[in-house]
């Protein structure tokens, strides 16, 4: 039995658990709980490229480097969430999509924890800048016959393509894309307004890493930030680490789009989750990963990736003017969990995929206290992570 506070609600709960599920849900009327832990759906991360030293993106990538991150994530509070491939050879796409649907097959609390795969690329923008650290060589225009082949490699587990709109055939290929149930979100774009509304107009719903991905310079207005930001349609993702939005652009993009169009994403590559220091990775060379979460290039101001786990983003919005813990785990937890069809809250019989965890406003991090996430989970085979 757990007892806590709601973190959307604020109300004092009592969670039986049983058997790895909620056999019992009670509300304390008139109960107080200020030193009682807060209470949370696990939170849900549509964009993790790897963690720990492992990478999707890998040539080498085999069932170990899925296991890992996953476990990684587990233990940070992340109860789903979409592996995510990016920009590269269709041989090397269907590869990845091919091993993480393996090893996702041979373990169950895996299956549990993917519901699906983020390809984001290969359809994107070729300009410097929207292309972002994707290998420009790889970028192509949207294919139909290449996603059913991503659907065919993966057992149909691709459940979101991130493209930019502004290329031939886009329109097309959303449409075709939303008839077999996969979301599409726009990204690494150099779209116009028109683009965008057409993209919306066609099925895509998101937008990926929202600020980030485009041009340094663009327009006063009209620009594709203004357009994303304005259309009811798309719900946007955010990475929440204090590094690729600063705070004042964090908190006006969330003021914009609202809380319940907004979705917290991590957007982790291989090296967060590793001791600080220097590195020299595959795509963006030397670079070197700072204390507080900043991957940059070595002697630049340009980012190499992102660092910081979702759980830190959440404390993180918790503490921008305007927004509140039950805020911050809305856009965390419950939208991207309702993206995918998951449960959203505390429910009988519902797998225990919850948090539970201490925080103040001020802190700079959410202090997991308990989570049944982590419980049960089988001892790491092989590898250790960062090999």
């Amino acid at each position: 039995m757990i007892v806590g506070r709601h973190a959307i609600s604020g109300d004092i709960l009592e969670l039986t658990v049983s058997d790895g599920r909620v056999a019992a849900v009670k509300e304390l009327d008139g109960a107080t709980g200020e030193d009682l832990p807060w209470l949370a759906p696990g939170l849900v991360d549509l964009q993790v490229n790897g963690w720990g030293g492992h990478d999707f993106n890998s040539a080498d990538i085999d069932e170990e480097t899925v296991y890992a991150v996953a476990r990684g994530l587990r233990e940070q509070g992340v109860r789903a969430f979409l592996p995510t491939v990016i920009t590269a050879s269709q041989e090397t796409i269907c590869n990845a999509l091919s091993v993480i649907a393996g090893a996702r097959r041979k373990h169950a609390w895996l299956a549990g924890m993917i519901p699906g795969i983020h390809v984001e690329g290969p359809f994107i923008s070729p300009q410097d800048g929207a292309r972002g650290a994707h290998p420009r060589d790889h970028v192509r225009g949207p294919s139909c016959e290449e996603f059913d082949q991503w659907r065919e490699a993966s057992g149909n587990l691709v459940k979101l393509v991130t493209l930019c709109p502004a290329t031939e055939g886009a329109d097309a290929f959303i449409r075709h894309v939303r008839a077999r149930g996969c979301l599409v979100s726009i990204g690494h774009s150099a779209a116009d307004t028109a683009d965008i509304a057409m993209a919306a107009q066609a099925g895509a719903g998101f937008s990926t890493h929202l600020g980030n991905g485009i041009a340094s310079t663009l327009p006063r207005h009209p620009n594709l930030l203004w357009a994303q930001l304005a259309n009811s349609r798309l719900q946007a993702m955010f990475i929440a680490d204090g590094h690729h939005l600063d705070r004042e652009t964090l908190t006006a993009m969330l003021r914009a789009k609202g809380v319940e169009r907004s979705i917290l994403v991590s957007d982790m590559v291989a090296l967060a989750g590793m001791a600080p220091g220097r590195y020299r990775q595959p795509i963006g060379g030397d670079v070197e990963l700072s204390a507080d979460g900043r991957l940059a290039m070595v002697g630049m101001a340009t980012l190499a990736g992102a660092a910081t786990p979702l759980v830190d983003g959440v404390a993180l919005a918790a503490s921008l003017e305007g927004f509140s813990l039950g805020d911050a785990v809305t856009m965390a937890a419950v939208n991207p969990a309702r993206a995918l069809g998951l449960e959203t809250d505390f429910v009988q019989g519902a797998t225990a995929d919850f948090i539970a965890f201490h925080w103040a406003p001020g802190d700079r991090h959410l202090r997991l206290c308990e989570t049944t996430l982590a419980a049960g989970l089988p001892a790491s085979p092989k590898k250790t992570p960062g090999k």
